[in-house]
């Protein structure tokens, strides 16, 4: 049986495209069980995975636990604010301590950049990065590039735009990786103040016209403005990020062909994009909700195979 090169889900960089594509591969026969009336495999009946959620998610955390679920995992689910980190205890103790109840995969959520690597070196058990601070989002963009293969039947020399707060965005530096990796071109849009410095080094280009950048891509991946990690204002109101940077459908009709349009969610509607551009016919964020089950089995299921019994 094929296997993956790496023995965590740390970032999309440490991945090859071999990886992705046999995360992908698995990702459609657990779409098709997911689609069954009984849409449950045995297939980790004996197998216990810790959720360990340091900031506050809820799309995440509950796509994780049905994708665990759904493979018939035992799930423990941590949450930092009832926990004993708010007195004081390390990382390393909170999580050894939920080791000692014997668990196999830990899926962690942390606002520090890196926890996921610093913990993956002192732990034994499987460790999934839900997002590292500004740092990586892994399985966000291995969802949004499975639901972007599935919609335009492949990932390569295809154009995608993402846009909004870059400098912010754990799922914008991972979807880069995973884009450029699949052999697409990436560019990237929004305010000066939300674009890294260091971004043109990753081999992406900046557009900061918001219609010249739909006019050139096939996709649009619509970021979510992220107010509550900016500790300095970086435009100056949400009214002018709208008329700016806002996507409305009488932009997309005035395009003269037709883009897909995605977004991580959630979505301020009204802010990055109008509640007729979400729901529109071209906009596939529904689609990325249910592939984000059938991707993070596959993602748990793949690591799961490595564990010696």
């Amino acid at each position: 049986m094929k296997q993956l090169s790496v023995d965590h889900l740390l970032g999309i960089k440490y991945l090859t495209k071999n990886d992705i594509d046999l995360i992908f591969e698995t990702a459609n026969h657990f779409k098709e069980v997911i689609n069954r009336p009984i849409k449950k495999v045995p297939s980790l009946r004996d197998i216990t995975i810790a959720n360990l959620f340091f900031e506050n998610s809820t799309r995440t955390k509950l796509s994780f636990e049905l994708a665990e679920k759904r493979l018939s995992a035992d799930v423990i689910n941590f949450s930092a604010g009832q926990s004993s980190v708010k007195k004081g205890e390390t990382l390393i103790d909170t999580v050894n301590n939920i080791l000692s109840m014997k668990v196999d995969i830990v899926v962690m959520r942390h606002s520090n950049v890196g926890a996921g690597v610093f913990l993956s070196k002192h732990v034994d058990a499987k460790i999934i990065n839900a997002g590292d601070g500004t740092h990586e989002h892994p399985t966000q963009a291995l969802l949004d590039s499975y639901s972007i293969k599935e919609a335009l039947g492949s990932v390569k020399g295809k154009k995608i735009v993402i846009v909004g707060d870059i400098l912010h965005s754990r799922v914008a530096l991972s979807n880069i990786f995973a884009l450029q990796l699949q052999g697409a071109q990436v560019k990237v849009c929004g305010p000066t103040t939300l674009i890294p410095k260091y971004i043109t080094s990753l081999g992406v280009e900046v557009e900061t016209n918001i219609k010249k950048a739909l006019e050139w891509c096939d996709v649009a991946n619509v970021l979510r403005v992220q107010h509550e990690r900016m500790d300095i204002k970086y435009f100056p109101s949400t009214r002018e990020y709208t008329q700016l940077f806002g996507i409305n459908k009488e932009i997309l009709d005035n395009l003269g062909k037709k883009i897909v349009i995605m977004h991580p969610g959630p979505i301020n509607r009204g802010v990055e994009i109008t509640s007729d551009v979400a729901d529109a016919d071209q906009s596939i964020i529904l689609n990325q909700v249910e592939n984000g089950v059938a991707v993070r089995m596959a993602v748990i299921y793949l690591l799961a195979q490595q564990i010696k019994r």
